[in-house]
């Protein structure tokens, strides 16, 4: 397994990997949802890439970039397991060096759910992964569903962009009882993780009653806020039943919709969703 810290080294690495390479960008602290998709890439591609960055333009200036998990030799461990051909893992400085001044602005899906509660956040993101998919070259990319909105965005930049790459997305991966994996999780003590179960209960509340027949958007809506607002460590930033394509809210439940929500569980913010089609 190589580990490559430069773009350089990066560069170099991928010309000589001919066949196709599967890339899974990530920020480190690695578990199971990212391990999923690094043997979804290695099943599918010649080579596998994964990259380990913090990227602090993502984060607003109250946000947890300096707390953010890391522990960089256990993932590196995790991936080698995984048999990872290259871990591309530079530093800000590498990434953003003196007088970079050029960004990725996606636009109307980027206003909505995160975006409002997160300004800046989608500019982050849109272009640090423009620089990844730059630097990497991936014939194929992979993101897990429980980013939902983030996945929304890089499929239209990468159509927008006519970039030449192929972007996959695989199921949220799950706790036993429901929580979404994520590294952030490790931020709950034992009272607010037995708590952040409300989330994936919300959920199950909307697809169970999109099955019995209820197509009200808002009935919905408000019986999910209503069991999240039933557990005193939860506080609710967003529960949205929305267009899958355009994140637009819908009255009603009559094309397929993306349910998500954002809860904070004592000072851990929380995102999950599910899809009913």
């Amino acid at each position: 397994m190589l580990i490559a810290k430069s773009i350089a080294e990066m560069k170099d690495a991928r010309g000589k990997s001919p066949g196709s390479v599967g890339f899974v960008p990530t920020m480190g602290y690695l578990h199971n949802g990212h391990l999923a998709l690094v043997k979804q890439a290695r099943v599918e591609n010649s080579a596998v890439v994964v990259s380990i960055f913090v990227n602090p333009t993502q984060f607003g200036p109250t946000e947890d970039f300096s707390t953010y998990p890391r522990d960089t030799e256990r993932d590196l461990t995790m991936l080698q397991k995984e048999k990872t051909d290259i871990v591309f893992m530079p530093s800000p400085e590498e990434m953003y060096p003196v007088r970079f001044s050029s960004w990725i602005d996606v636009e109307k899906v980027t206003d909505r759910l995160e975006g409002s509660y997160r300004p800046g956040h989608f500019r982050g993101v849109a272009t640090v992964v423009t620089k990844l998919f730059n630097i990497v070259e991936p014939t194929r990319a992979y993101f897990g569903q429980k980013d939902a909105q983030q996945v929304l965005v890089i499929q239209k930049m990468v159509k927008d962009l006519n970039m030449n790459l192929v972007i996959l997305v695989s199921p949220t991966v799950r706790e036993s009882d429901g929580l979404a994996m994520s590294s952030r999780n490790i931020y709950l003590n034992p009272q607010e993780r037995q708590a952040a179960t409300v989330l994936f209960k919300a959920l199950t509340l909307a697809q169970n009653l999109w099955k019995k027949g209820e197509r009200d958007a808002e009935t919905v809506r408000r019986q999910m806020t209503s069991l999240i607002s039933g557990e005193p460590l939860a506080k609710i930033e967003y529960v949205s039943i929305a267009d899958t394509q355009t994140l637009e809210e819908l009255p009603e439940i009559d094309r397929p919709a993306l349910v998500s929500l954002a809860v904070r569980i004592g000072k851990t913010r929380l995102i999950d969703n599910i899809l009913l089609e």
